[in-house]
């Protein structure tokens, strides 16, 4: 075999036998293992998609045809079947491949993803303005049962079905395995029900009947019905009985099919193409498939860091993380208090909760990829008495925007905001990083924000969120964190002066504060006496430190345009304030020391920032 470097992609699968692509998907994932290991990424779910991405690249004609990915964290193997394999080396890496797709890497990118249940509205989009402009090409969208759970995805489905326009979509669902009886009943239906011949007989027969007078449009509706409850029966007591669901809905439903198969798949793929209106196609696939490590612990290879391929540990060393501090405070909080519970969206470990969960199953709600419903199911559980903790990541929150308005804040229920992953996050790039969170919280009214600067602020702001009996968004970033269990920090709920200044006051919110710190070192040693303030509380904002008519820098982990420093200067109109953070703009993936310097963020990049103000005054 050639290195994948060297194949003509995709043009090379047209004309490869089965043989071949089976020992090129053998290739694919040693070449995934080998290479994500050294940058870190999503390994897991590509190597759970090697056949199904080959499969779907021989059969459709890529650009003109077009394959959306939901998340779009499985694209690894489609960006190798499009000639980007020779970019790996710098996958997720300043200045890099970007881990998800994107359009300006390249025109098989057709839409843009990172969050989820989004790619079926876009494939509906794209197949109305294909019939719109008369063109001819498919459409495909690619799903994971865990985005199924999602609600977008499902007004979708409605829409897609009720359009009858075509659309081919692929569940891949690797939340259970495939059984032999009921694989061999679904290859028998689906070779009947997708085969030209009974494809053509089925149109013609119901045309030939419609134009019986009279009684012609009776017999198509009768035969239909039959059909249903025939459907049904069979069905029924079988695990295919959860495709009547998409039939209803306007599917064809084909599967369950070997999603590592691909003879079965081109087959499947090649059929599902000569279906007038929409098709889904349900795709059996293991997560990690062909890496052991990854197979034994798919939730840990989602999305890990470099790594030891032969053992598969980690290889960078960890301390305490803000999420497993939350975590422990969130279960002290349970051990303490009978009405406390917690909510997660698909990211119970990742957020710090699995020892909550595993202590307090009964407590514990996971409502799957549903940040809305996650919010509003908060808020019935706190009308009820419940004290409800949500955790969810920064950037997936801003789906839950109008229901954190209207049904928590507008109600002032005490429910507990874990906002994980504020701040720039790295790798993940754009649709990752939690730069508007202070922006989108500040302005919502009743909601107390709070940002700490280590981890034993963060655990005692928890037990104080609990005091307020009220809203509560506790934000803080991804990564490691300063924590002793047996300390406790002076947290009490105003803003604290760690330095004091004659010359200028830099205030710093939750992260930065340990850049502002340096800081203030650096411009020390420049004949300028700055003071430092920890912010602490972003909302309500307490000005009690501030000097009204003072010269003051704010330095904060969010996007500048609605964030603290604005709000802080509309309060201080009398003072000179500068607002430090990240500009008007979708900020790419990188390291985040990478970015905290190219964004003039680091200790470095403030101190200049404060220089340069100061001169251009003088």
């Amino acid at each position: 075999m050639k290195k994948l470097e060297n194949y003509d992609l995709p043009a090379d699968l047209k004309n490869m036998t089965d043989e071949e692509l089976d020992l090129l998907a053998i290739e694919i994932r040693d070449f995934l293992v080998d290479h994500v290991s050294k940058t870190g990424g999503h390994l897991a779910s590509n190597l759970g998609v090697v056949e199904l991405t080959i499969a779907l690249h021989k059969v459709f004609d890529s650009p003109r045809d077009k394959i959306i990915w939901d998340v779009g964290h499985q694209s690894y193997v489609h960006k190798i079947l499009t000639g980007r394999a020779a970019e790996f080396d710098h996958l997720r890496q300043t200045g890099g491949m970007s881990g998800f797709p994107k359009r300006h890497e390249s025109p098989h990118d057709q839409y843009e993803t990172g969050h989820a249940s989004t790619s079926l509205s876009a494939a509906a989009g794209f197949a109305a303005a294909r019939d719109l402009k008369g063109e001819d090409y498919s459409v495909i969208a690619v799903i994971g049962d865990g985005a199924l759970t999602g609600g977008m995805a499902y007004e979708a489905l409605n829409n897609i079905g009720s359009s009858k326009r075509n659309v081919i979509v692929i569940l891949n669902d690797n939340g259970m395995s495939i059984s032999k009886n009921t694989g061999g009943m679904a290859v028998h239906l689906r070779s009947l029900r997708t085969s030209r011949k009974y494809l053509d007989a089925k149109t013609s027969v119901k045309n030939a009947l419609g134009k019986v007078p009279e009684v012609g449009d009776g017999m198509v509706s009768t035969i239909s019905n039959f059909k249903r409850g025939l459907k049904y029966g069979i069905f029924s007591d079988s695990k295919l009985y959860g495709g009547i669901i998409f039939e209803e809905l306007g599917f064809t439903y084909l599967g369950p099919v070997d999603g590592h198969s691909i003879e079965e798949l081109v087959k499947t793929l090649t059929s599902a193409r000569n279906i007038h209106g929409p098709v889904l196609i349900h795709v059996m696939t293991k997560k990690g498939k062909g890496y052991r490590n990854a197979e034994e612990s798919p939730d840990k290879f989602h999305g890990i860091g470099a790594f030891d391929p032969e053992t598969g540990q980690e290889l960078a060393k960890k301390g305490h993380t803000y999420s497993e501090v939350f975590g422990k405070a969130a279960l002290d909080l349970a051990d303490e208090h009978e009405d406390v519970t917690a909510i997660t969206a698909a990211m119970g470990a990742a957020t710090g909760l699995k020892p909550f969960h595993e202590k307090y199953p009964k407590r514990t709600f996971d409502v799957g990829i549903a940040e809305e419903h996650a919010v509003t199911f908060a808020a019935g559980l706190a009308s009820n008495g419940m004290r409800p903790i949500v955790a969810i990541y920064s950037s997936f929150l801003q789906r839950a925007y109008d229901q954190i308005l209207e049904d928590v804040c507008l109600q002032d229920l005490p429910v507990i905001f874990g906002i994980d992953r504020s701040g720039v996050v790295g790798a993940d790039g754009e649709t990752h990083h939690g730069i508007f969170d202070i922006s989108f919280t500040t302005d919502a009214p009743n909601l107390t924000v709070l940002s700490p600067s280590d981890g034993n602020m963060l655990y005692d702001m928890m037990k104080y969120s609990y005091s307020l009996n009220a809203p509560v968004a506790v934000r803080y970033p991804r990564g490691g964190c300063s924590w002793d269990p047996d300390a406790k920090s002076d947290f009490d709920g105003k803003p604290k002066r760690l330095k004091e200044g004659r010359d200028v006051d830099i205030w710093a919110v939750g992260n930065m504060t340990a850049h502002a710190l340096k800081a203030a070192d650096i411009l020390a040693e420049r004949g300028i006496d700055a003071g430092v303030v920890d912010v602490r509380v972003l909302k309500p904002l307490d000005t009690s430190l501030a000097d009204p008519e003072g010269r003051i820098f704010t330095v904060e982990d969010g996007i500048v345009t609605g964030g603290f420093g604005e709000k802080l200067a509309a309060r201080l109109p009398k003072a000179v304030v500068t607002e430090l953070g990240w500009p008007d703009k979708f900020i790419e993936h990188g390291s985040t020391d990478d970015l905290y310097r190219k964004y003039g963020l680091d200790a470095e990049g403030i101190a200049e920032s404060v220089v340069n103000a100061l001169q251009s005054e003088k």
